[in-house]
């Protein structure tokens, strides 16, 4: 038993020699600094966030004059309504609730629809024992993928989404150099995880991508149904800059290999 303690301890005292002689990694990467960001509090927006609507007007939507706004939520009604500011990647957040009284069934009940740039749809839909096809329930990128899971509450409680896009790329020739990606969290939990999608989402056509701007507005889809909406607010997303630069101890450790 000594000689198995005297053995582990050679062991760790080898092992901590090796860590203190051992040099640090540098990968030469000079980062800018991340901008300082106050998180919201009890459900309100961060502190660089671009709010959409607030509960008090539609102020910032094309046809919100058509809806209703009262008690700090805007009731779909007439017409969709589309954002008057164009965004690129970002992160959106929103809080919905489908009519409390049920009527209709499958997609007739609760029907609404969130379109990144105009036309890559994320569903809304009572989803809460509605059965329909898959990848038109709620949290479905429209006829592309159904959500992981079906997190959906009961009719007239309030949702959420926070949705997590990345707009495609095109090339100066309109061509698809990368496409769009979305991850969705619906009521806390994943049900879209960083989906590539395949195109423009439509109910009577296959998935295609169109060149479109670098920066397109939001739409909310108003499809016979009086979803009320609240808390609508985005995040643009930009990465940060970084330089690269050869690390410091590139040349030292180069030099060890060679002699090696």
């Amino acid at each position: 038993m000594r000689a198995l303690t005297v053995w582990s301890s050679a062991v760790i005292l080898l092992a901590l020699m090796g860590s203190l002689s051992a040099e640090e990694w540098i990968s030469g990467k000079v980062w800018q600094e991340p901008p300082v960001v106050t998180p919201g509090e009890n459900g309100s927006p961060p502190s660089d966030a671009i709010v959409l609507f607030d509960g008090k007007d539609l102020s910032e939507w094309e046809g919100g004059e058509n809806w209703i706004v009262e008690n700090g939520y805007a009731i779909a009604q007439k017409n969709g309504i589309t954002s008057k500011r164009k965004f690129g990647d970002i992160q959106l957040h929103l809080e919905f609730a489908t009519p409390e009284k049920i009527e209709g069934s499958g997609q007739g009940r609760g029907n609404s629809g969130v379109y990144l740039m105009g036309r890559y749809e994320v569903q809304i839909l009572d989803s809460y024992q509605n059965p329909t096809y898959y990848d038109g329930q709620c949290g479905a990128i429209y006829k592309q993928h159904p959500p992981l899971v079906n997190a959906s509450r009961k009719p007239g409680e309030w949702q959420t989404y926070d949705i997590i896009f990345t707009a495609p790329r095109f090339d100066s020739d309109g061509k698809l150099l990368k496409p769009a990606y979305v991850t969705v969290i619906h009521n806390g939990v994943v049900v879209q995880n960083h989906f590539e999608i395949e195109g423009a989402t439509a109910w009577d056509a296959p998935p295609k991508y169109t060149p479109h701007g670098e920066k397109e507005p939001i739409h909310i889809q108003f499809h016979g149904n009086s979803v009320k909406f609240r808390n609508i607010w985005v995040r643009e997303l930009q990465e940060l800059k970084c330089e690269q630069r050869k690390p410091e101890n590139s040349e030292k450790s180069e030099k060890q290999s060679e002699n090696h």
